[in-house]
């Protein structure tokens, strides 16, 4: 057997494979033979087949099989030994050639080869944002609260401040919203409604009535569409259709009082002791919330930084014609080129987040995996009021968590995050911005 690269240019390749009889014969003869012990042909007893009647039945089947596995372990060994970094598969060039009734086969291939490229993390700055609770929010927050465990008390009229629940349907919807038709129950209160018309239309309405009433501008935010009206975020924004109200439930909700009481239902007895202390609970919560929206914002602007600015050429051709063929129904040209355009970005960060990984050490461990699962049994028992597990324990249980390859695949993806956006954030160009987050909504995803 013999194999030959000739490069076509620095990121093609044509490779070739030459086999001969001596590479597969013995094996051809091993599974001939086997098939003559165990093969049912009429008119012969089983084992007392002739050979020249098996090979006739089965040897070129049996010849092409037995190639092709040599041809591909002697593929994927070149490749290995080779350390030729190939995208795709090697796409074979001259399969209809081949003259299966010649002792000796030389096979061809194309080769898509990865280009050689540098990566530069602290090439354009990013915004890396702080994003704080301000007073706006933290009082806002208690208030929530403070109506969550106030007393209710059921109404039969809608007046100011009060909570509202009913059932939202709708009709006429416009030819873009077709079979997406409302029917969401819901809760809300007055304090929610922007719009002065539907705030109008609901003051003084009773329990049992049905109001009609307009979307557009209903609330204050067009995310709230969602979650009243059940739509999809796509048509959230500017939704603008007439919907009607079953009034079901109106009721006044009177807000509890600050007390060690209410402290020690939320946080547990003498956790929190004041108001002061109560909202630095809440900031420290929230911004440790906004913290991972943040991360998520800057791993993601700077995967679009990299991808933007860390500029090299790919074999677009053959990756065309590869995934044209290496689905399970062949595509047309037309739609391979589309196909590739749609995940050529894809691809340029696959390659970029490899050659980071490879060239700063960034692949998960064994030990890492480990140790990361058994720090999220330890988060999760400390929820219970197991704070203080015995390290048998921790290991029996991540034991068990390793042994599910679901379970591997999620942890070992949680924890490659982790380590790439701790090297943006100690490698990268960055520039902190503090921010409220309601700021944070509008800059960061304007």
């Amino acid at each position: 057997m013999n194999i030959t690269k000739k490069d076509i240019d620095k990121l093609n390749a044509v490779l070739t494979v030459e086999i001969s009889k001596d590479d597969y014969s013995g094996n051809v003869e091993k599974v001939l033979n086997n098939y003559r012990k165990t093969a049912n042909i009429p008119g012969f007893r089983k084992g007392h087949i002739p050979m020249g009647m098996v090979k006739k039945q089965y040897g070129k089947s049996v010849l092409v099989e037995e190639v092709n596995k040599v041809l591909q372990e002697a593929l994927q060994k070149y490749l290995t030994e080779e350390k030729l970094n190939v995208l795709g598969n090697p796409l074979p060039k001259n399969e209809s050639e081949i003259n299966w009734d010649a002792d000796d086969y030389s096979f061809e291939f194309d080769l898509g080869l990865a280009p050689d490229f540098d990566v530069d993390v602290k090439g354009k700055e990013i915004t890396q944002y702080k994003i704080v609770a301000d007073d706006e929010m933290l009082n806002n927050q208690v208030k929530t609260i403070r109506k969550q465990y106030g007393k209710l008390t059921s109404k039969d009229k809608v007046e100011k401040g009060d909570e509202i629940t009913g059932t939202f349907t709708s009709s006429n919807l416009p030819a873009d919203m077709e079979g997406k038709e409302i029917e969401k129950k819901t809760t809300f209160t007055t304090e929610e409604i922007k719009g002065k018309k539907q705030l109008d239309s609901l003051l003084g309405a009773k329990v049992g009535d049905t109001v009609t009433l307009k979307t557009k501008g209903m609330f204050a935010d067009d995310h709230d569409n969602q979650k009243h009206f059940g739509v999809e975020h796509e048509d959230a924004h500017g939704l603008d259709i007439e919907v009607s109200l079953k009034i079901e439930e109106v009721n006044q909700r009177e807000m509890a009082e600050l007390d060690q009481e209410l402290y020690d239902k939320l946080f547990g007895e003498a956790a929190v002791t004041s108001e002061e202390e109560l909202k630095a609970k809440i900031k420290e919560d929230a911004e440790g919330q906004f913290a991972q929206q943040s991360d998520q914002k800057l791993l993601n602007d700077v995967v679009e930084s990299l991808i933007e600015n860390t500029k090299f050429d790919l074999p677009k051709e053959f990756l065309q014609r590869w995934i044209a063929m290496s689905g399970e129904k062949r595509l047309s040209e037309e739609d391979a080129k589309a196909e590739y355009e749609r995940s050529e970005k894809g691809l340029r960060y696959q390659l970029i987040e490899g050659k980071l990984r490879t060239e700063n050490n960034l692949q998960v461990t064994f030990d890492e995996l480990k140790d990361y699962s058994k720090n999220m049994i330890k988060g999760q028992m400390a929820q219970f009021g197991q704070t203080d597990p015995s390290e048998e324990e921790l290991e029996s249980i991540a034991a068990r968590i390793l042994s599910n390859r679901e379970e591997v695949e999620r942890l070992n993806e949680q924890l490659n995050t982790a380590k790439l956006l701790n090297y943006f954030k100690e490698n990268a160009k960055l520039k902190t911005k503090e921010i409220t987050y309601d700021k944070f909504i509008k800059d960061a995803y304007a």
